[in-house]
């Protein structure tokens, strides 16, 4: 039964069908700790979510009205984290559960006494919420109670709480309803939630691609908007979101939003100009090919690393600004490493490629030679890189339908399963191993410095 208390909706448990036999353990247990010591605790965000649509979650968050510092005392296995808001990382084996104190958008700090601060005091003091001049929120930590905590929140399918004190489900934004129409609609005035945070709006397209959900039209416009204020986020973010969009087993659906919203071209303004063009007549469609392929893979519950993510993604584009500089003389690795370096140059400023996926990133491309030379110097040394199968994979999907190219592969993959060397077949020595000239012997000189010749 549904009952209603001012803009609150209680749904009872015998309404809502979720049961704690598919709830984390772990985080039953904090919550029952919480309870039994005269806390508030509640299941939060995207977990209640997909409980409610009878999907698994992948983390399950906890707020309470405890402190940092009273989580803290009640549980041995506590991190504090955090500098904007201090949140409690509680650790079990093989889980952390993240357990946030109830917070509000509004600050309840009082402004000091003109009489009784100084200038220089005011200047010192570090208030707890904290926006910049274009409404960008730069701090937030400010206590609230669970319907302020609720209200802060980005979109109303992720404002529902479970309550374990009677397993009731609590709904302060109307998200129950948007949850059963399948719309992401933002908590409050869109313009206002997309200018605090512009990175909800690629947590909109992800949770319309992820879910199967429509965007609200009053929150679509907003965004559609505000696309180009993306880049005001801090490039470390954005960087983790993409990865998020792009591995989220629906990264093409995650893209087509994004093109059509024109946050892509925010992101990505170099790429996606190039995406737009041609190249010798033909339109670029491996970007499209490659995101099919992370997503199947995704799906099937396969990892796919970062940087071999990248290298899909953007190695057609990178091979070209290779070719150009080989066009210009440079040998192939030094093509490869300044097309690559040319493509951290474009993109880190907005979206920050750490320096080691950078680096593998390079690897991968620049190995692809590699695999030509067969067996080579130190096949097993090659076999094993630590990003040997990222190698070959890059090589297997985007160019293993050649037949020769087949016939390298197999012998990589036979060369690195077995402990000794693997024989190499003629055809493969024909093509891919040239002779070599013969080095000229350089002629050793006497210890007294003189030659054979001065000492005769």
């Amino acid at each position: 039964m549904k009952k209603r208390k001012e803009s609150m909706t209680i749904i009872a448990r015998q309404e809502h069908g979720i049961s704690r036999k598919i709830m984390s353990q772990n985080a039953l247990r904090i919550l029952y700790r919480l309870k039994d010591n005269g806390f508030v605790g509640y299941l939060v965000g995207g977990c209640v979510r997909d409980l409610l649509l009878g999907r698994e979650p992948k983390d399950f968050d906890v707020v309470t009205n405890a402190t940092p510092g009273e989580i803290k005392r009640l549980f041995r296995n506590c991190r504090l984290v955090g500098r904007r808001f201090r949140l409690a990382h509680i650790h079990f084996q093989g889980e952390i559960i993240e357990v946030a104190t109830f917070r509000s958008q509004a600050s309840n700090e009082p402004e000091p006494d003109a009489k009784e601060a100084d200038e220089a005091e005011l200047r010192q003091r570090h208030p707890r919420m904290l926006k910049d001049d274009d409404g960008m929120i730069l701090r937030d930590n400010v206590f609230g109670t669970p319907e302020e905590d609720a209200l802060r929140r980005d979109f109303t399918v992720n404002a529902l709480s479970y309550n374990i004190a009677d397993f009731s489900i609590i709904d302060y934004t109307g998200g129950l309803a948007d949850l059963n129409a399948g719309i992401i609609r933002t908590i409050g005035d869109p313009d206002v939630r997309f200018q605090e945070d512009p990175v909800r709006m690629l947590r909109a397209v992800r949770f319309a691609a992820q879910l199967g959900f429509t965007i609200e039209e009053q929150t679509r416009r907003a965004l559609v908007a505000a696309a180009d204020t993306i880049v005001r986020s801090a490039p470390p973010r954005l960087y983790d979101e993409m990865l998020k969009l792009l591995l989220s087993g629906e990264g093409a659906k995650c893209y087509d939003l994004l093109r059509r919203t024109g946050l892509f071209a925010a992101l990505f303004p170099a790429f996606s100009s190039w995406l737009d063009a041609e190249s010798d007549g033909f339109p670029h469609t491996r970007f499209g090919e490659m995101l099919g392929y992370v997503d199947s893979r995704t799906q099937q519950g396969d990892k796919v690393s970062p940087p071999l993510l990248l290298a899909l993604l953007f190695g057609q584009y990178i091979d070209e600004k290779a070719e150009r500089f080989r066009r210009q003389g440079s040998p192939w690795q030094q093509s490869v490493d300044a097309a690559v370096a040319e493509f951290m140059g474009e993109t880190c400023p907005i979206v920050m490629i750490t320096n080691r996926v950078g680096i593998a990133l390079r690897d991968i491309i620049s190995q692809q030679m590699r695999l030509k030379k067969i067996p080579g110097r130190r096949p097993e040394a090659f076999t094993a890189r630590h990003d040997f199968t990222d190698i070959i994979q890059y090589c297997r999907i985007t160019r293993g339908d050649k037949k020769d190219v087949a016939k390298q592969l197999d012998w990589w993959a036979a060369q690195a399963q077995q402990q000794g060397p693997v024989p190499v077949p003629a055809e493969l020595t024909e093509e891919t191993n040239a002779p070599h000239r013969k080095r000229r012997r350089r002629r050793r000189r006497k210890p007294n410095g003189k030659s054979g010749m001065e000492g005769m």
